[in-house]
């Protein structure tokens, strides 16, 4: 097992590493499948591939949430290795700035758990920066989103936080979800206030916040150290998108279109090792989970304990999930987060 990987910083000092493991012999079935589709993909995209590289490298960025499982699964069961790529694993302390690494230009991609919302707003910001190329949602059978409050606190349901004192991880989109939460339940004028995934839990500890709007597996380890206890889950689908088993297509997977013009036959190979990650999670259950070790602060008997995203490939998107997803742009739009409205259409990879 790799030892737990280095946030990046701003400036792009550090010298992130890749890990990976040996794999069992692919589905050939399969492989046949994902490649044609990601090749049509790549020629719709890229035109003309570029030439081929021995062994190509790509970094991929990533946030230390359950999310991005599938992407851990992937380095470590091999299957990047096997596809003849070298992929990086650099860490992250939030979104935004997986987001300011791709407008850079320092690293190829992001990984699921990178928030979808701020990937979309990078690509407004710089027109034609990325490509979505698989999402990961929760709902509630794929349980990620909470309310939580300190294990004795006497509230009851979300409308019960008027006046209360709320917070949420950092930046912009924790913000505008955790604050549309509340709005969309009933709660007047929400007050929310934005700190480090490390300060959420001892706050809630020390007394100092009532309520916290979480991810996994910020819930779970508040539960097993007797911090915090669940209040509400589900909360983006049941207030957000209006019905709890809505897909909410929180996260996404991007490549950077210069990457994909970069690598162009290494595209389908390298969708096909992230589709295998996808595939591996969905068959394993929660099995898969000892691949958070080393990238999430999830150590030991909590492995079991943290539910698994749903994940969807580009090739396996529906039109009630692109309905779903722009629900969710939609908000930050009318937000003001969003300048004008954002299409999600022209962000997801095309096969």
């Amino acid at each position: 097992m790799p030892s737990p990987k280095q946030d990046l910083p701003v400036d792009g000092t550090s010298n992130p590493t890749s890990t990976s493991a040996s794999t069992p012999a692919p589905d050939r079935s399969r492989r046949r499948l994902l490649a044609g589709a990601a090749a049509a993909a790549g020629t719709a995209v890229l035109g003309a591939p570029a030439i081929a590289q021995a062994r190509p490298k790509l970094a991929v960025g990533y946030w230390p949430i359950a999310g991005g499982l599938a992407f851990f699964a992937a380095i470590e069961r091999g299957f990047f290795k096997d596809a003849g790529l070298d992929v990086e694993a650099v860490r992250f302390a939030g979104p935004n700035q997986v987001v300011e690494a791709l407008i850079a230009g320092r690293i190829d991609g992001s990984a699921n758990g990178t928030a979808s919302t701020a990937l979309a707003l990078g690509d407004a910001q710089a027109p034609g920066l990325l490509k979505f190329f698989a999402t990961n949602y929760a709902n509630a059978t794929h349980v990620l989103d909470h309310i939580v409050v300190p294990k004795d606190s006497p509230l009851k349901t979300v409308k019960d936080l008027a006046g209360k004192r709320y917070a949420c991880g950092p930046g912009i989109n924790n913000i505008t979800l955790a604050r549309a939460i509340l709005e969309r339940a009933g709660v007047p004028d929400p007050k929310v206030t934005e700190l480090p995934l490390g300060q959420l839990l001892p706050s809630l500890a020390s007394g100092q916040l009532d309520a916290a709007y979480v991810l996994e597996p910020t819930a779970v380890i508040g539960r097993r150290q007797n911090i915090s206890r669940i209040l509400e889950t589900a909360v983006i689908s049941k207030y957000v998108l209006g019905d709890a088993a809505t897909p909410w297509h929180g996260g996404a997977a991007s490549l950077r279109s210069e990457s994909i013009q970069k690598l162009g036959p290494a595209v389908p190979r390298f969708l096909e090792a992230y589709a295998k990650g996808i595939d591996y999670v969905r068959k394993a259950g929660v099995e898969a989970n000892q691949y958070l070790k080393g990238y999430t602060a999830v150590e030991g008997d909590l492995i079991p304990e943290v539910p698994l995203s749903g994940y969807k490939m580009f090739n396996e998107m529906t039109s009630a999930d692109t309905v779903a997803m722009q629900k969710l742009f939609d908000l930050f739009a009318e937000k003001k987060v969003f300048e004008r409205r954002l299409m999600v259409e022209p962000l997801m990879l095309k096969a």
